[in-house]
């Protein structure tokens, strides 16, 4: 079988380095270029270090991918760049799987409400698949552009779908509690991710108007049917990568856990990287993997579904479900070059 050539646009952050960790593992994909604007003609091993006598590849500019007989790209850029760079591209080109926020809305006005900008590629806009393969895979097969979810929105959907999707839960005032490591907030250096300011210390940010309210809310209403709304609080931990996401809901009739769990089991029976739990899940167990632990329970006391889910930030939150994405585009099995277990401790 005749490997596939990948491009990787933009891999000085923290996303670009773990595509670059996974695909050298793939067995039927190759990085044919990795592009960085700011650190062109050095070797990726000396933007990161880990990877030396790993990935030596020269980083070279993006205006040089087109000699470089590319199959895929993907987009680690920033938001508000990744449109651009997509609206530069030949609508006949390699399929593109874009990490950024920048085609998770449907509707450009959405965007322009919660990104702040306009956005300068709606044409492409409405191309764009919503890549979570546990829910959308069939569309993501024949997809030309990919969006990829984000991390906070991936693991709040997969402990809620199944809730929704069934209509077990109410779709107003549902409440998506979650905490992340620093990772999240890139690799640029930020006051608020400081380490003598984030160890030892937690906090909530952005309260009701983080961007990722809308993700959830788009992807979970096409999931229900009908108009869900989302109260979404993130959280900051002193740890370096993991998300665990906390649901609350409002059953809409008679509940319990049994029931509850196997609707769980029905739904996610099928899918090699969704593990549902007895216990509450630790993102320990997931790092490093592109696993998504999810438990379920029901509190009788207070009436309310409780929906627990836990992923590593940057493998099921960005490059390992960017790379389920490839698979399903290039027609290998889903789980190809992703069957890493989780590091433990």
């Amino acid at each position: 079988m005749k490997r596939a050539r990948v491009a990787i646009v933009g891999a000085t952050g923290y996303t670009g380095s773990e595509l670059v960790r996974l695909l050298s593992e793939h067995p039927h994909a190759e990085i044919g270029a990795i592009t960085s604007r700011s650190r062109a003609g050095e070797p990726f091993s000396a933007v990161h270090g880990a990877f030396r006598r790993l990935a030596d590849q020269v980083l070279v500019q993006a205006d040089a991918l087109p000699s470089r007989e590319i199959d895929l790209l993907f987009l680690a850029l920033p938001h508000g760049t990744s449109m651009d760079f997509v609206a530069a591209q030949p609508t006949d080109g390699p399929p593109i799987i874009d990490l950024s926020g920048d085609f998770r809305l449907p509707d450009p006005a959405a965007y322009t409400e919660w990104y702040g900008a306009e956005h300068r590629a709606k044409d492409r806009l409405e191309e764009a698949v919503f890549g979570l393969p546990e829910l959308f895979r069939d569309q993501v097969r024949d997809a030309k552009l990919v969006s990829n979810p984000g991390c906070y929105p991936t693991c709040a959907i997969l402990a809620l779908a199944p809730l929704l999707r069934r209509g077990l839960v109410r779709p107003s005032g549902i409440i998506v509690d979650a905490k992340s490591g620093v990772t999240g907030a890139g690799a640029s250096v930020k006051a608020s991710t400081h380490f003598p300011d984030v160890f030892g210390d937690f906090r909530a940010y952005k309260l009701v108007r983080h961007r990722h309210t809308p993700e959830i809310e788009s992807a979970l209403s096409r999931v229900a049917g009908t108009d869900v709304q989302v109260l979404f609080t993130p959280h900051l931990l002193p740890v370096d990568r993991g998300i665990l996401a906390t649901c609350y809901a409002e059953p809409t009739g008679e509940a319990d856990t049994d029931s509850l769990r196997a609707a769980y089991r029905e739904d996610y029976a099928d899918e090699p990287f969704v593990r549902l739990v007895e216990e509450p899940p630790s993102i320990k167990q997931v790092r490093g993997s592109n696993y998504c632990d999810v438990q379920v329970t029901y509190d009788p006391r207070t009436r309310r579904v409780l929906a627990l889910a836990t992923i590593d930030n940057l493998v099921k939150g960005a490059a390992g479900q960017a790379i389920q994405n490839m698979n399903l585009l290039f027609g290998w099995p889903e789980t190809t070059g992703l069957t890493q277990g989780p590091l433990t401790p």
